[in-house]
């Protein structure tokens, strides 16, 4: 399973856990890091001192394994969260929601090696221009916040393939060692998962919002919040307040009245899974009757599922 992903990152297996909100803590990135995939703390619910808690703490889990920080650029305290990441010496970020051209170069200065978050071929273009390390192609399967493109994985990655020579990496509907080759014929180079890690013992979301989410047949999760940004929801009282509102042409600003501040919190790291905010990918239909399973685990069906799908084709 060695690629320039592996290389890139020093790690043993291309696979890396996506940086998500009231999740992606840092139990669950010194897990996987220490799996031999790249573990990613998830900033974009955190202050500059709770991100500075979880880093130290993620340094001792897994203490001579990397990992590193998804940053999503649109967050007003970005750069606060920047420079803790530099002070703690992170080496690896993953940027998203944004230009990585603001941060890149900054970041390399500092010897922190980058990957930026696209859902369109066009972006990934423009990350190369931008001098980032990685492409991460998100396709529109993935759970929370997604492209206005809407373009799926087995699009889009063939798509990112021939818009840049960088090393990509393949997310959105990836939860399986199988899809893992699939994305690798496709032209990806490693995965980027996050609904089956957010479904993990060591995920910071609420027992609660993991069991319904292991619970969803097809079709129980839609994109919605298009007049904002496209956010895949799990069906609920939230997502049913929002498509009403959607239906009867709702503005953005009446929009965002609904959704309120806190409402992702309520829902994955509170588990209120009535009023709060459930975000989730389409790939959790396939997960349906699962176990709330540690990541060694999880880690060591991945690859044991890639291995036997690359072999029974000869």
């Amino acid at each position: 399973m060695k690629s320039r992903i592996t290389e890139l990152f020093g790690i043993e297996y291309p696979i890396i856990a996506g940086g998500m909100v009231w999740c992606s803590g840092w139990k669950l990135a010194s897990a996987v890091s220490n799996a031999g995939g790249l573990g990613l703390i998830g900033a974009g619910s955190m202050t500059a001192e709770v991100l500075r808690e979880h880093i130290q703490q993620c340094k001792e889990a897994v203490e001579d394994k990397p990992f590193g920080v998804n940053v999503p650029l649109m967050k007003p305290n970005s750069a606060e969260l920047m420079q803790v990441i530099a002070e703690e010496k992170v080496p690896v970020v993953f940027t998203s929601a944004g230009s990585p051209k603001k941060w890149t170069s900054w970041l390399h200065e500092r010897g922190i090696k980058v990957a930026h978050v696209v859902a369109s071929s066009t972006f990934a273009r423009k990350c190369e221009e931008a001098g980032v390390d990685a492409v991460v192609a998100e396709g529109f399967e993935a759970g929370g916040h997604n492209g206005k493109e809407e373009t799926t994985t087995m699009c889009l990655i063939p798509a990112a393939r021939k818009a840049t020579s960088l090393p990509l990496i393949a997310a959105g509907g990836i939860a399986s060692g199988e899809a893992m080759l699939a994305a690798q014929v496709l032209g990806a180079e490693g995965v980027q998962i996050g609904t089956l890690f957010a479904l993990t013992q060591e995920s910071g979301a609420h027992e609660a919002f993991k069991r319904r989410c292991l619970n969803l047949n097809e079709g129980d999760t839609k994109l919605l919040l298009r007049k904002l940004s496209p956010t895949r929801l799990v069906k609920g009282g939230f997502y049913d307040a929002i498509e009403q509102a959607e239906n009867r042409g709702a503005s953005p600003e009446e929009l965002l009245e609904i959704i309120g501040i806190g409402k992702t919190k309520v829902g994955i790291f509170d588990g209120d899974i009535d009023n709060g905010e459930l975000e989730i990918g389409q790939v959790a239909s396939l997960l349906k009757g699962n176990d709330i399973e540690p990541v060694a685990i999880v880690m060591q069906r991945l690859v044991l599922e890639y291995e036997q799908a690359l072999a029974s084709l000869g």
